[in-house]
């Protein structure tokens, strides 16, 4: 197998992973972002709520397309983060940086490797996730959509690629910006403990990788929850003022939000977000580390 290949095949096993650990969080996430100021009492009355009236499979309501899309972007995204780092390693070895081979990146380089991991997955993830919260803030008695292919099947025939891609610049936002201090902070970690240490990536215990995933989630949605509440109700708006569109662009629904909700919607759902980063985050990185061992051993 080319190194390309088995970036993408331990990718697809950290997305895997991630999702069905971090997916009954999200749909908690999703349902405080996106409903009326008031709906809920906080995190556990929300999930009070949705195991009351739908059931226990309810917290894996519209997981088919992130199990199989969220594993396809996660593939994208370590496959360019280590195409990047290569690319970058090489530069280091022509310039006499970065140790023997290269490979000790520095912070402005894994930065850059992990906008550009960001960019690459938010071309396949915005769709994804919009069709995730489609389903996911849906109402159980009067459904719209029978299920993931049924929603891009309506959605499209209505409203063309541009709805598929409903919020696809605020997601292109979230993914850059987040991805390059995710990536930054998860492989500064594992420098400063093969370093620290003498020994190599494969030698570190699977229970660090795990926390130093979890360490760089908490990363990760410190810079982009509020963009990521933005593009929640961008992608659970409607898509025209027939269909309840309440926001024109991007930046028309943050001025809104802050107008009618005030700063504090900004940061609603937080809760059930920060319980779930250390789980899914640390299940995607041990996922990945785990699934590049094996195949490269």
């Amino acid at each position: 197998m080319s190194k390309t290949v088995k970036d993408l095949t331990a990718g697809t096993a950290g997305g895997i992973a991630q999702v069905l650990v971090g997916q009954p969080f999200d749909i908690v996430k999703v349902r405080m972002q996106t409903s009326p100021k008031g709906t809920y009492k906080g995190m556990m009355d929300c999930a009070g709520g949705i195991f009351k009236n739908e059931g226990p499979l309810a917290f894996y309501k519209g997981t088919l397309t992130p199990l199989l899309g969220i594993g396809v972007c996660v593939s994208i995204q370590f496959g360019a983060l280590e195409y990047t780092k290569r690319y970058f390693a090489r530069q280091n070895l022509l310039n006499g940086r970065g140790g023997e081979d290269g490979a000790m990146l520095g912070a402005g380089q894994l930065f850059t490797a992990g906008v550009f991991a960001g960019l690459a997955n938010g071309v396949v993830s915005g769709p994804v996730e919009h069709i995730r919260i489609r389903l996911q803030t849906q109402s159980n008695t009067n459904p719209t959509y029978a299920g993931p292919m049924d929603a891009i099947k309506k959605i499209y025939s209505a409203h063309g690629i541009a709805g598929i891609y409903k919020g696809q610049a605020v997601t292109l936002l979230r993914e850059s910006a987040g991805y390059g201090i995710y990536f930054l902070t998860y492989e500064k970690l594992v420098q400063w403990e093969m370093q620290k240490k003498g020994i190599r990536r494969d030698q570190i215990s699977p229970l660090n990788a795990v926390l130093y995933g979890a360490t760089a989630g908490y990363t990760l949605w410190a810079i982009i929850y509020p963009i990521d509440m933005i593009k929640s109700r961008m992608q659970t708006d409607g898509f025209s003022p027939s269909t309840g569109q309440k926001y024109t662009s991007t930046l028309d629904c943050v001025r809104k939000v802050w107008r009618t909700e005030g700063i504090g919607a900004f940061t609603r759902g937080l809760g059930p977000t920060l319980i779930r980063s250390p789980f899914a985050n640390g299940a995607t990185f041990l996922g990945f580390e785990m699934a590049n061992r094996l195949l490269n051993s």
